[in-house]
C-alpha cells in the first residue's frame, strides 16, 4: 500500500537516498515513543479488520430480514469493497491536502455513521448505502494508516513498525467476530431480540462505534506527519517532530523527504506505467498478478462467510460463530510467524510453500464439500468430513497468513522503480480491491451451484499462484530496493535471465 503521498507503507528508504552510512539505533525511550506513536495510528487497521469482517455473523439474519436472494446477499456484504476502492483513491489525495492526522478523524467519523446507519437500517438499500459509507472509511484506513506509520518511524525500525498494521487488521477480525459470536449466544441466535428489542445482528454492527471513538481521539493526540509539513512549508514543525522521533537525524530525514518529494513528481508523468506487455511495464504486470491471486484463492470467504458456511454444512449457529473465532485466532498467530520468518527464510520459498500448502488445503475442503448430503431437507457432512472440512478450512488460513496474506504488500513496496512507484501500488490495490469485490459477490450464488465446484476453483488458483511464483517471482530478501527493482524488471521482461540474489 502506498503512503497518502507516493512512498511504499513500511519502505526502508526515502527516496533511495542513503547519506553517510547508517543512522545510529535510536535511543530506548525514542524507540518506545514511536512505537506507541505507530500503534496508535495502526488502530486504522483495527477498524479496516472490524468494519469489513463484522459482517460475517449478520450475513444469515440478514437474509432472512429483507428477504433476499443469494445474488442481492453477495451484493450488501461486497457493497463496503466499492467504498473502499473510492477512500483509497481519496485518501492520498485529502491527506496531502488537509494532512494525515484530519484525514484519520474523516475516517473514524466515516466508521461511526455507518456503524449506527448499519445497525438502523431499515430496507437492503440504505444498508448497502451505509456498508458503501463504511466502506469508503476502510479505504481511507487502508492508506492513511500505513503512511502515518511509515512516516514517522527511523529507517532502522519502519520494517518491523509496519507490521502492527498488518497485526492491526488482524486484530480486527479477531474483534469483530469475537463480538459476533458473543452477541449471538446472548441473544440465543444473531436473529433474536437483544437491548433496546433490536435483533442481536444489529448491534454486532452498533458495536463498532466503540473503535471508531477510540481511534478519533487518538488520531487527535498524534504529532501530524513530518513529511506533509514539509510539503506544506512547515519545515520547523517538521523538525520539532523528527526531534522526537528520531533525535540527532533532523536534517538527513528533512533531506530524503525533499529528495523523495522529488521522485514522486518525476512518477507523476504522464504514461510512465505505459510498455508492452498488453499497454503497461511487465513489471506492472507483475505487481497486478500479486494482488489478484491474493484474493481470487478466496481467503475472504473464510472471513465474511464462514459462520454461513458451516452452518450450510451442518454444524449449528453457536458452533458456528466459535468455529470463525478459532480461524481469527489462527490467522493472528500466523501472522507472527510471517514477521519472524520474511527476513529469514525470504519471499519466494514462503510464497511457493504458502500457494502449495493452500491448494491441498483447498482441494481437500472441494472433495469434503462434495461428499455432503441432504438429511431432513438440511445439508450435511456425514462421518468424519466435517472435522476434514473444518481442518483444512484453518490450514487454508495458515498458509495464506504467512505467506500471500502479508508478503504481497511487501513486495508491492520493493519491486517498483521510484519513478513511478507511486502510480504502480495505487494501480495494484485497485485491482486487489475489485478482485475482492469479484470474489465476495460471486460467493452466494457459486455456493448455491456448488461448494465442490467453487473450493475447486480456488484450489486452481492457487495452483496457478504457485506457477506464476515459480516463473516470475525471483527472490529479494536482502537486496536494497534498487536492487529488487533491477531484478524484478527483469522477470518483468521478455527474457528471463539467471537472478543472482544478495
Amino acid at each position: 500500500m502506498t503512503n497518502a503521498a507516493g512512498d511504499p507503507a513500511g519502505g526502508t528508504e526515502a527516496g533511495g537516498v542513503v547519506d553517510g552510512g547508517p543512522p545510529p539505533a535510536p535511543p530506548k525511550h525514542v524507540t518506545g515513543r514511536v512505537i506507541g506513536l505507530a500503534a496508535a495510528g495502526a488502530v486504522g487497521g483495527f477498524l479496516f479488520g472490524f468494519d469489513s469482517s463484522v459482517i460475517n455473523g449478520a450475513v444469515d439474519a440478514i437474509q432472512q430480514e429483507f428477504a433476499l436472494s443469494s445474488v442481492v446477499t453477495g451484493f450488501a456484504v461486497a457493497s463496503a469493497l466499492l467504498g473502499c476502492a473510492l477512500g483509497a483513491e481519496l485518501a492520498g489525495r485529502l491527506a496531502d491536502r488537509f494532512g494525515r492526522i484530519p484525514v484519520m478523524v474523516i475516517g473514524a467519523i466515516l466508521f461511526l455513521i455507518s456503524s449506527i446507519g448499519s445497525g438502523l437500517a431499515f430496507s437492503v438499500v440504505d444498508l448497502i448505502v451505509w456498508r458503501v459509507i463504511g466502506g469508503v472509511g476502510i479505504g481511507i484506513a487502508s492508506v492513511v494508516a500505513p503512511a502515518y506509520i511509515a512516516e514517522i518511524s527511523p529507517r532502522l525500525m519502519r520494517g518491523r513498525l509496519a507490521s502492527l498494521q498488518q497485526l492491526a487488521i488482524v486484530f480486527g477480525i479477531f474483534a469483530a467476530l469475537l463480538s459476533d459470536a458473543l452477541f449471538a449466544n446472548a441473544a440465543g441466535g444473531a436473529a433474536e431480540p437483544f437491548w433496546l428489542g433490536l435483533d442481536a445482528w444489529r448491534w454486532m454492527f452498533i458495536a463498532c462505534v466503540v473503535p471508531s471513538v477510540v481511534y478519533g481521539v487518538l488520531a487527535l493526540t498524534l504529532p501530524e506527519s513530518p513529511r506533509y509539513l514539509v510539503k506544506v512549508g512547515k519545515e520547523d514543525q517538521a523538525r520539532t517532530v523528527l526531534a522526537r522521533i528520531q533525535p540527532g537525524e533532523e536534517d538527513r530525514a528533512v533531506r530524503d523527504i525533499h529528495a523523495s518529494m522529488e521522485q514522486d513528481e518525476l512518477g507523476r508523468k504522464k504514461g510512465a506505467l505505459r510498455g508492452p506487455v498488453f499497454g503497461l511495464q511487465g513489471i506492472v504486470w507483475i505487481g497486478i498478478l500479486l494482488s489478484v491471486f491474493q484474493q481470487f484463492v478466496g481467503i475472504n470467504v473464510i472471513f465474511y462467510y464462514s459462520t454461513t458456511l458451516w452452518q450450510a454444512v451442518g454444524f449449528d449457529e453457536s458452533d458456528s460463530f466459535t468455529i470463525s473465532v478459532i480461524t481469527s485466532i489462527t490467522n493472528i498467530a500466523v501472522t507472527f510467524i510471517a514477521i519472524a520468518l520474511v527476513d529469514r527464510v525470504g519471499r519466494r520459498p514462503l510464497l511457493l510453500i504458502g500457494s502449495a500448502g493452500m491448494a491441498v488445503s483447498l482441494g481437500t475442503m472441494a472433495f469434503a464439500f462434495a461428499n455432503s448430503v441432504e438429511v431432513d431437507g438440511a445439508v450435511t457432512l456425514p462421518g468424519a468430513w466435517a472435522p476434514i472440512a473444518l481442518v483444512a478450512a484453518n490450514l487454508f488460513v495458515v498458509f495464506f497468513g504467512f505467506s500471500w496474506g502479508p508478503l504481497v504488500w511487501v513486495l508491492l513496496g520493493e519491486i517498483f522503480p521510484n519513478r513511478f512507484r507511486a502510480r504502480a501500488l495505487g494501480l495494484a490495490a485497485a485491482a486487489q480491491w475489485i478482485a475482492n469485490f469479484l470474489i465476495t459477490v460471486t460467493f452466494p450464488w457459486l455456493a448455491d451451484l456448488s461448494l465442490f465446484f467453487t473450493y475447486g476453483m480456488y484450489a486452481s488458483f492457487a495452483v496457478l499462484s504457485f506457477l506464476f511464483v515459480f516463473w516470475k517471482v525471483p527472490e529479494t530478501n536482502g537486496m536494497s530496493l534498487e536492487e529488487s527493482e533491477v531484478v524484478f524488471a527483469r522477470k518483468g521482461s521478455a527474457k528471463r535471465p539467471a537472478v543472482q540474489s544478495g
